[in-house]
C-alpha cells in the first residue's frame, strides 16, 4: 500500500509548474485556466504568472492523481472534481466537457496563520476590542454566524474563534471538506462523503449533523452551511445546543438571515415561514460579518446582534455592535479604516455575566458619548 508521504511527493511532481507557488506562505490561491494561464491571488489581490504545464494531459494527469488520492474520479462522466491535497489545501477542477477551455483548476491554500488572533490585529481584521467583545460572546455559548463572500477569510476567523471555546467543552466540527483547523483538546471532527460511482456510500452534512447531536457535544462548528440542514442547525440553536458557530455567504448581515431562511427552506420539513423566522430569531444571537476590501484586505465590517423578529413588519430587528467605517486611502492605496463600538448595548450582557464574562469598556463609553447631550 502506497503511503501517504509517498503519494504527496507524486502529486507536487505532477503540481511542479506551480510547486513554488504551493510553498509560497502568502500565496493564497492558485487559478490554472487551461496549461497556459495560471494566476494566484498574493495577499488579496490577482497576479499572472509564467507558470505553464506543457499541454492538456499534464494536467488531466494531476487531476486524474489527485482523484485517485481521494478515492474519486474525473472524466467525461464525472467532470467536475472536489479535492483536498495532502498539505489540506482544498482543490476544485471542471473538466471537458463541461469546462470546453478547461480543465480549470482552484487550489486555496489555507495560511497558517489563519487562526493567529495576533496576527488578526496586525492585519486590522478587527479591533482589540471587537476581539475581546467575541472572545465574551463565544465563551458564553452564544450562537455565532460568520458571513461573507467568496475568499473574505470567514474560514480564518472560524479557526481563530475556536480558541476562545472553554478547553472542558467537547466540539464537534462538520464539513464537506477538511477546511476548519480547531485549536482545541477535545475536537471530534467530521466530513461528509458523496455518493460513489454507483450512487451508494453518501454521507451528508446533514447525516452527521443529526449523528453528532447524539455524541454529547458541547460545541457544534459547521465549516460552511450551503443547503437544507440549516433548519437542523436553527433547530439544535432552539433546543439547547448553544454556542454553536457556522460560516455561509452573504453580503450583509440582513442577507444572512434571508439566506438561512432559504436554504432552511430546502429541507424536506415543511415549516410555516413566520415559524420559521421566529426559530431563526431566536436560535441566531450574532453576525459577523466579512469582507474583502477593493485593496484585497480583509476585514470584519459588521459585529450584529440579531435581537428579535417583528410579526407586525416581517422584518428581523437587527442591532450593530461595531460597524466598519472607511476614510479614503493611503499613499500606499490601501483603505484606511476602522471598526468602532456604535454605541448600542446588547441585550444578552446577563448571559454574559452568567459566564463570568463581560463586554469590553469601549462599548459603554461609547453608550454613554451616544447619550450625552
Amino acid at each position: 500500500m502506497i503511503g501517504p508521504e509517498v503519494y504527496a511527493e507524486t502529486l507536487r511532481g505532477f503540481l511542479e509548474p506551480v510547486r513554488s507557488f504551493l510553498d509560497d506562505p502568502s500565496v493564497s490561491e492558485i487559478m490554472i485556466n487551461g496549461p497556459s494561464t495560471v494566476f494566484i491571488e498574493r495577499r488579496g489581490r490577482l497576479e499572472a504568472t509564467s507558470a505553464r504545464f506543457p499541454n492538456r494531459e499534464a494536467v488531466m494527469c494531476a487531476l486524474r492523481n489527485v482523484a485517485q488520492f481521494v478515492g474519486k474520479r474525473i472524466d467525461e462522466l464525472h467532470p467536475i472534481l472536489e479535492a483536498r491535497l495532502p498539505d489540506g489545501s482544498r482543490l476544485q477542477a471542471v473538466v471537458q466537457p463541461a469546462a470546453p477551455d478547461g480543465p480549470y483548476v482552484s487550489i486555496r491554500r489555507f495560511s497558517k496563520d489563519s487562526f493567529n488572533l495576533a496576527r488578526l490585529l496586525e492585519l486590522d481584521t478587527l479591533s482589540r476590542d471587537a476581539l475581546d467583545t467575541l472572545d465574551a460572546l463565544v465563551g458564553s455559548k452564544l450562537n455565532v454566524m460568520i458571513a461573507g463572500g467568496t475568499g473574505s477569510g470567514k474560514t480564518s476567523l472560524l479557526n481563530a474563534f475556536t480558541q476562545f471555546i472553554p478547553h472542558g467543552e467537547r466540539i464537534a466540527v462538520i464539513e464537506d471538506s477538511k477546511e476548519v483547523q480547531v485549536q482545541h483538546p477535545h475536537v471530534v471532527q467530521l466530513e461528509a462523503r458523496p455518493a460513489d460511482a454507483h450512487g451508494r456510500g453518501a454521507v451528508s452534512i446533514r447525516d452527521l449533523f443529526r449523528a453528532t447531536l447524539r455524541m454529547r457535544p458541547d460545541r457544534i462548528v459547521i465549516g460552511e452551511i450551503r443547503g437544507g440542514e440549516a433548519l437542523d442547525i436553527i433547530q439544535a440553536m432552539v433546543s439547547g445546543h448553544g454556542g454553536c458557530l457556522g460560516t455561509l455567504h452573504a453580503s450583509y448581515p440582513r442577507d444572512t438571515l434571508t439566506r438561512l431562511e432559504t436554504m432552511a427552506m430546502m429541507s424536506d420539513v415543511e415549516l410555516p415561514l413566520q415559524a420559521l423566522r421566529l426559530q431563526i430569531a431566536s436560535g441566531v444571537n450574532v453576525i459577523v460579518q466579512v469582507s474583502r476590501l477593493s485593496d484585497g484586505s480583509r476585514k470584519v465590517t459588521h459585529i450584529t446582534e440579531v435581537v428579535s423578529f417583528d410579526s407586525n413588519s416581517g422584518r428581523y430587528v437587527l442591532s450593530d455592535l461595531f460597524v466598519r467605517s472607511y476614510h479614503g486611502q493611503d499613499a500606499a492605496g490601501r483603505i484606511r479604516s476602522e471598526l468602532a463600538p456604535t454605541g448600542y448595548i446588547p441585550s444578552f450582557v446577563p448571559q454574559l455575566e452568567e459566564h463570568g464574562k463581560a463586554l469590553p469598556a469601549a462599548l459603554y463609553d461609547a453608550a454613554r458619548a451616544k447619550h450625552e447631550p
